[in-house]
């Protein structure tokens, strides 16, 4: 009896090894993802007042535990009876992530006319938490997309596995990268108010606090600037990294170059593709 004891702890250690194993390779899988989803939340997280910007990352957070909640189960059902539609999804989400991409890029360089925005000295604080509220649903939704990219791929990557283990690997991952992207997010965005904290120190006792905190300062932007770009060439390479391992045409094509910048030539083209057709399609409405 003892035996068959040790022999059930044996495949339950067995079962968590295999599932650490993937997990491992499923996150990093969604990395560029991740990236993506760092930049973007940086921004929707930023902007607010300094006592409003934790609840407001709290709500966020919150939110985004939800949105994997439901998220998560409709995987694992595709997962059990539906697999053969795990990678068109996959390669769905790829065209999204292009095309978002793209749209940055677009934007960057032919910027729409921005709506004048009202002061918030002049609002009322109902009107204030409505405007918050209003940014935290966007912020939500935002995420709910980026996480079923999240969960699709790191699914994708465990998809031969059994399924207990896909159960185990995906929700680590899931639950790793809500808790880490928003972990960060946080200290980004408070990273300006840390910086000022220093620098009200440092007057007439250090001029390193000082020197430090003039810096967290000027680089709350620039780190958000760098993230968004950085996020948008993972984009792309994810993309391009999703139909070239699913398309055996693409995944031959230009052999000659490294990997990594065919991924991101096709993430490119297909951007290039799926906004164009966005942009015809408003025309033709219109």
């Amino acid at each position: 009896m003892s035996a068959g004891f040790f022999a059930v702890f044996d495949d339950i250690a067995a079962l968590l090894d295999d599932a650490a194993a993937m997990s491992k390779v499923a996150a990093k899988k969604t990395v560029g993802i991740l990236g993506d989803d760092l930049a973007v939340n940086s921004q929707k997280a930023s902007g607010f007042a300094a006592s409003r910007e934790l609840p407001v990352l709290w709500a966020i957070t919150k939110g985004s535990f939800v949105n994997k909640a439901i998220i998560l189960p409709i995987a694992f059902l595709l997962s059990a009876f539906a697999p053969w539609a795990v990678v068109p999804i996959l390669m769905m989400g790829g065209v999204y992530l292009s095309y978002e991409g793209a749209e940055k890029i677009y934007e960057y360089f032919l910027p729409h006319v921005p709506h004048e925005e009202k002061n918030l000295q002049t609002l009322t604080e109902e009107e204030i938490l409505a405007i918050e509220k209003s940014k935290v649903k966007s912020a939500i939704r935002t995420d709910f997309i980026l996480s079923i990219e999240i969960v699709i791929m790191a699914l994708g990557v465990v998809l031969k596995q059994t399924l207990l283990i896909q159960i185990i690997a995906v929700s680590v991952v899931a639950t790793m990268a809500t808790i880490g992207v928003y972990g960060i997010v946080a200290l980004i965005v408070r990273m300006d108010d840390f910086g000022l904290k220093l620098i009200a120190l440092s007057e007439g006792k250090s001029a390193l606090l000082r020197y430090i905190g003039e810096i967290l300062v000027v680089a709350l932007p620039k780190v958000i600037r760098i993230l968004t770009v950085v996020g948008t060439i993972a984009m792309f390479l994810v993309a391009g990294g999703i139909f070239s391992h699913n398309v055996e045409t693409l995944h031959h094509l230009v052999p000659f170059l490294p990997s990594i910048i065919r991924d991101l030539l096709i993430g490119i083209a297909l951007g290039a593709v799926a906004l164009s057709l966005q942009q015809l399609y408003t025309k033709l409405v219109k």
